[in-house]
C-alpha cells in the first residue's frame, strides 16, 4: 500500500538496495508480534504470497479468503489483504502463543517489515513504452518496530526469498502492472467495465491455481500476456 509524506519522515534518509546491511535484525522477535496486530487493510499480498499460502497450508485460494484473507479495495483495484480479526486486531495466521504459524511460507509483506520500497516516478509515457518500468530501492521504517537493539543485515538474508533477482523483477512486473490497472480504473471507465476488470484479475492472477510443479514466474509471466490480450489498456 502507498504510504503518503515524506521519505525523511519515516525512514534513516538512506535508501538501500539487497546487497546492503540494514539495521532490521530483531533476534527473532523473542515473541513479540506487535507487527501482527493492528495492521487494518494495509497488510496486502501479490499472486505469489496467495500461492504459497495456498501450497503451504493446503488449502485453496477461495477457503483462505473465507478465512484468513479479506478483499478490499485499492486505487480501484480489487486485491486480497490479511484479515485482522478480533478485539486485538491480530492477523489470523498467528498461533495460540502469538508467533506466525506460516513463517517459512510468510508473506512478501511480512518478510520485507519493518523495511519499505521506495518506488521511483515513471511517468505514464515511459511505463508505455516496450520495457518501461519503475524500479525501487528499500528504506527503513525507523517508527514501526520497537524491537530494541536492533542488529544489522544484509538485506536480501532479511527477505528469505530464493533467487531474490528473479522475485524483484517480477515485484517490478507486478507493481508496473497495478499501476497501469489502477490509472486504467482512475480513468474514464463505466461501472460495468471496472467490475469486469476486476473479476477477472482476481481469477487471473489469485483464484486460478498455479502448477506447482512449474516455475510460477513463467506463469505469472504467461498470465500477464494473457490479460494483455484480454484487456483494452496497453501492459
Amino acid at each position: 500500500m502507498k504510504r503518503q509524506g515524506s521519505l525523511d519522515e519515516i525512514s534513516d534518509g538512506r535508501l538501500y538496495s539487497r546487497h546492503d546491511m540494514v539495521r532490521a535484525g530483531c533476534g527473532g522477535c523473542r515473541g513479540c508480534s506487535a507487527c501482527c496486530h493492528g495492521m487494518g487493510v494495509s497488510a496486502i499480498l501479490d499472486p505469489l504470497d496467495v500461492c504459497r499460502l495456498s501450497q503451504g497450508t493446503g488449502l485453496s485460494a477461495e477457503l483462505l479468503l473465507a478465512d484468513k484473507l479479506e478483499l478490499n479495495v485499492v486505487d480501484g483495484i480489487i486485491l486480497p489483504n490479511l484479515r485482522m480479526g478480533g478485539e486485538e486486531e491480530a492477523c489470523g495466521f498467528l498461533d495460540a502463543e502469538g508467533r506466525c504459524s506460516v513463517h517459512p511460507y510468510r508473506p512478501g509483506v511480512c518478510r520485507l517489515f519493518p523495511l519499505g520500497r521506495y518506488y521511483r516516478e515513471t511517468s505514464q509515457e515511459t511505463l508505455q513504452q516496450p520495457g518501461g518500468a519503475a524500479s525501487f530501492s528499500y528504506f527503513l521504517q525507523v517508527h514501526e518496530c520497537p524491537a530494541p537493539n536492533k542488529t544489522k543485515v544484509r538485506v536480501e538474508k532479511w527477505l528469505e526469498q530464493p533467487d531474490i533477482a528473479r522475485y524483484e523483477e517480477y515485484i517490478l512486473q507486478w507493481h508496473n502492472f497495478l499501476e497501469r490497472a489502477q490509472a486504467f480504473a482512475g480513468g474514464n471507465t463505466s461501472d460495468e467495465e471496472l467490475k469486469t476488470i476486476n473479476l477477472y484479475i482476481l481469477k487471473q492472477f489469485f483464484l486460478q491455481p498455479y502448477d506447482l510443479g512449474r516455475d510460477f514466474y513463467a506463469q505469472f509471466e504467461e498470465r500477464l500476456e494473457t490479460f494483455t490480450l484480454f484487456s483494452n489498456f496497453s501492459l
